[in-house]
């Protein structure tokens, strides 16, 4: 479990660098370059989530079951994760309503893909790595959004809906990829049971 948050704190500490010390980073890439702030970044990424791998792995190994989910929310947790992928294509098409009314659906799908794993996982290890993802996002997006208002920032979305289209769609085969072919082979669980 240790490792597990030695993980989490790495690699969700430096994504909240924005959230908790902004004219810090900003004074960081004054001073020594974006270049390197980003490879930095980017390198203490990739060393969190590899320990929050080993570490959520090895919670698995000796689970620690604090409650048992109902089989419905495996289901419920599918849905949900649908709208999860969705809100994560919303976020890199440019131009989508999505994005404009919402500001960070990115955010907002990591808030959701984190709510649908604790209603169909009930091992404390799950609710450590899950529970931080949610309080992160939900932090992150307050921030944001708080943010965006301070620097006036106004999103606009293309003419029609095709943009929108463009992300239900590659939200939709996204979830369906990884719903029935990627989770199994990538995390070792198939979330329909089979």
């Amino acid at each position: 479990m240790i490792q597990l948050i030695i993980g989490l704190v790495l690699f969700l500490g430096v994504h909240s660098v924005r959230i908790a010390a902004e004219d810090k980073r900003g004074q960081f890439v004054a001073a020594k370059g974006e270049l390197l702030y980003k490879g930095l970044y980017s390198l203490i990424s990739l060393v969190g989530l590899v320990i929050i791998v080993m570490g959520y792995s090895a919670t698995r190994l000796h689970p620690v079951f604090v409650w048992t989910p109902p089989t419905a929310m495996s289901h419920v947790a599918a849905l949900l994760m649908l709208l999860s992928f969705i809100l994560l294509a919303a976020a890199y098409i440019p131009g989508t309503r999505v994005k404009a009314a919402l500001g960070h659906p990115m955010v907002l799908g990591v808030k959701v893909w984190a709510v649908a794993h604790l209603l169909a996982n009930g091992r404390l290890g799950d609710i450590v790595l899950f529970g931080a993802f949610l309080v992160w996002a939900i932090v992150d997006y307050a921030v944001s959004r708080r943010r965006d208002r301070r620097d006036g920032v106004v999103r606009q979305a293309a003419a029609g809906i095709s943009r929108d289209a463009m992300a239900v769609v590659a939200g939709s085969v996204a979830w369906f990829a990884f719903a029935f072919w990627l989770h199994l082979s990538l995390i070792g669980v198939s979330p329909f049971g089979a």
